[in-house]
């Protein structure tokens, strides 16, 4: 079930993308890492926060839009291939009307999964949003 991530959820969201990032993104060297990590909490300040809860009610995956853009999708590594990250992108999508997402290129489980849901690439850049030299794919909902 998809639902708006409340306070009370932010611990998990960081278990959840530390998950995710470790199972995906084997190119983010380990400080990197750290660096993303100790700043993950002030990014989702900036987002619009949808998750989805298991039969459980465990928080098991969750999507961070802002404007007509993903900014952050994330599924933790036990529920990966579920179709969580389906569900998240398309509620977005139909719901916010999101068109736009930026992709690290070297996470190539990521570049097909977005290209499998519709996107392709418009663009890219050599370094990442923080400058750091992890390349991005700029890709758009295709009409």
């Amino acid at each position: 079930m998809i639902v708006k991530i409340e306070e009370r959820d932010k611990h998990r969201l960081l278990e959840i993308w530390e998950s995710a990032v470790r199972h995906t993104h084997d190119f983010l060297a380990e400080q990197d890492f750290l660096y993303f990590k100790e700043h993950m909490p002030l990014y989702f300040g900036y987002v619009q926060l949808w998750g989805y809860r298991d039969e459980n009610g465990e928080l098991m995956g969750f999507v961070g839009i802002s404007d007509d853009m993903v900014e952050m999708l994330f599924i933790h590594q036990d529920a990966r291939g579920k179709g969580i990250g389906k569900q998240l992108l398309k509620y977005v999508v139909e719901n916010y009307d999101i068109k736009k997402v930026d992709v690290n290129e070297q996470n190539q489980q990521a570049v097909g999964f977005y290209i499998h849901m519709g996107f392709i690439t418009q663009s890219k850049s050599e370094k990442d949003s923080q400058g750091k030299d992890y390349p991005l794919l700029h890709m758009v909902l295709k009409e």
